[in-house]
């Protein structure tokens, strides 16, 4: 399914809102923005966002429990009038999210025109999946005779229940995994299909002079050799001649590979994301990084800036911006605001120079105590990135003093590897 992973995305993608934040934005443009944050799953920054999450799900799952307990006929007697209740409030829900999805798709697709982001939505996976969620429940009311196969297509319903794949990291490996192996994949497929009519063809010319009534025609013998290939057998079409039997004994051996190929493709992507989290969690502690955070008060210099006016030395980064409930993963045009956590971080890259950020307390007796900037004893490769005083946060300029209690946060360039470098072989 499209990652309803879009959901994930906006936590961390900051290209679909404007980088001076709401102050700058139209009021239309606001509502709209903080409601296709309500309606993507497992945003749930804010109190609203997660209620609406916790009742679209809630919706579904009484919608399905009841269309199941409607099939019984027993309790659906006894309870046909609430469960007809129930299915009219969850259906209006599901047409109520698809409206506001259609109403916020420019920021499902902000790369595109508004018009064009309608239209992808409508005809993506997923939107086609929230239409037939609620559309099949009011069509009979307009064309009575084709309600039979109408709540036929309300089955749809089930496939919303991928949603929940924001929420897990474990199902969003399924979809990373058929996503990546799509193209192998569809190549088994048409491998299988095309085995399939082959087999069908030899299956009629073996075998309808002898059952002219089961092997009528060249498609006719599609749905053994579906069932054979596949490795069902239900038994209920089978050869009888000797040269059938012998190409039935052929082609279902065949079909045990070609169930295979599919199952080891997909096995073998499994191993694949399995093997390339860990490689990335492990070379991720090996790697220097350190991370320092810092929170802005109203009068921080940083405050009304955005990030690349930070003036933080090379290699330093703003790493995550914490504001509020939100999450941000911050690009240059994005502005600070007061009551931001930052944090800020320093890593060493292959190929790079080391580099190293960390914090000193400065006590009464620390011989930086009084000090201007612009007077300190440092090294070359060091530099004073921040100074945090009384809960908030000063740019440091040449003539800033610093005082007892100040936290100093340093950005140190280390030294390459002497031994590497004066190792005369």
């Amino acid at each position: 399914m499209e990652k309803d992973s879009r959901d994930n995305s906006i936590k961390a993608d900051e290209t679909s809102v404007p980088s001076n934040g709401d102050v700058d934005r139209p009021k239309k443009d606001l509502l709209r923005y903080h409601t296709f944050r309500m309606v993507s799953v497992g945003v749930v920054d804010e109190p609203l966002n997660q209620a609406y999450d916790v009742i679209t799900t809630v919706a579904l799952i009484v919608n399905l429990v009841v269309m199941i307990l409607n099939t019984f006929d027993d309790i659906s007697a006894k309870y046909g009038t609430l469960f007809e209740i129930l299915e009219h409030i969850t259906v209006f829900i599901f047409a109520v999210d698809y409206f506001l999805r259609l109403y916020t798709s420019r920021y499902l697709y902000p790369e595109s025109t508004p018009a064009k982001a309608l239209f992808r939505y409508m005809f993506s996976f997923a939107g086609i999946i929230d239409l037939l969620s609620f559309l099949p429940f009011y069509l009979p009311v307009f064309f009575p005779s084709g309600a039979s196969v109408f709540r036929f297509f309300r089955v749809a319903r089930i496939m919303r229940l991928f949603r929940i794949n924001a929420y897990y990291d474990s199902l969003n490996v399924i979809t990373e995994v058929l996503s990546s192996k799509r193209s192998q994949l569809l190549s088994s497929v048409f491998i299988i299909l095309v085995l399939m009519l082959a087999s069908s063809l030899c299956m009629y010319s073996v075998e309808n002079a002898a059952q002219p009534g089961v092997f009528k025609n060249a498609f006719s013998g599609i749905w053994w050799s579906a069932s054979t290939l596949l490795t069902v057998g239900y038994g209920d079409i089978y050869p009888i001649t000797t040269m059938g039997k012998i190409l039935g004994i052929a082609i279902t051996f065949l079909g045990v590979g070609m169930v295979a190929i599919p199952t080891g493709i997909i096995s073998a992507g499994f191993v694949e994301q399995y093997t390339r989290l860990k490689r990335i969690g492990e070379s991720g502690t090996e790697e220097d990084i350190r991370f320092i955070h810092v929170k802005l008060g109203s009068k921080d210099q940083w405050v009304g800036k955005k990030v690349k006016e930070a003036g933080l030395p090379h290699g330093t980064i703003i790493a995550v911006i914490q504001r509020g409930r939100e999450t941000i993963i911050p690009r240059g045009n994005v502005v600070l605001q007061a009551g931001d956590k930052l944090v800020i971080g320093a890593e060493a890259l292959k190929g790079d120079t080391p580099v190293d950020i960390k914090e000193i307390m400065i006590s009464h007796d620390h011989p930086w105590n009084g000090v201007a900037v612009r007077d300190l004893d440092i090294s070359r490769q060091t530099f004073l990135v921040m100074i945090r005083r009384s809960g908030r946060s000063i740019a440091p300029k040449g003539d800033t003093v610093i005082r007892a209690g100040d936290g100093v946060i340093l950005y140190t360039q280390k030294k390459g590897v002497a031994l590497e470098e004066d190792d005369p072989s």
